[in-house]
């Protein structure tokens, strides 16, 4: 058995080296917010933070993931969703589908934490998430209120 730092709790798992953390999180440990979409990771669903780093867990194997590493979901981001972002993102309607959006609030937390007020650029350059819905504007106007930045 090997372990993980998941959402400040340490993780039972079982898995072969190369299986990608996505499954890890989704299939062993119940963590299913983490989503599958592409699996070459350019669409972004499974954005988890590692250390506070925004990572495409579909492509990371559970092998290169150091038992000491701080791994968080969006079930670990915030208790009852709390954390800015999620709150602007429902205040907003962000979601349509809702598929895509576990993964842009993890990107957009972790861009409000190293850029607590971003610019359009910052914002543009962090959030490379697709949403197939279209939601962008949405989203953008969500990270904005989340920094509290007014219109």
């Amino acid at each position: 058995m090997a372990s993980l730092n998941v959402n400040g709790t340490a993780r039972q798992f079982q898995a072969e080296n190369d299986t990608p953390l996505l499954w890890v999180l989704r299939e062993q440990l119940g963590l299913t917010g983490t989503k599958y979409g592409c699996g070459i990771a350019v669409c972004g669903a499974c954005t988890v933070h590692i250390d506070g780093v925004p990572t495409r867990s579909c492509v990371r194997p559970v092998s290169t993931v150091e038992a000491t590493a701080k791994i968080v979901t969006i079930e670990g981001l915030a208790p009852n969703a709390t954390h800015p972002v999620q709150k602007a993102w429902a205040a907003l309607d962000v979601p349509q589908c809702g598929f895509c959006q576990a993964g842009m609030i993890m990107a957009a937390a972790a861009l409000l934490k190293e850029k607590p007020k971003p610019t359009d650029a910052d914002i543009d350059a962090a959030m490379t998430n697709i949403c197939r819905c279209g939601t962008y504007n949405r989203v953008r106007a969500a990270i904005k209120q989340a920094a509290g930045i007014t219109a």
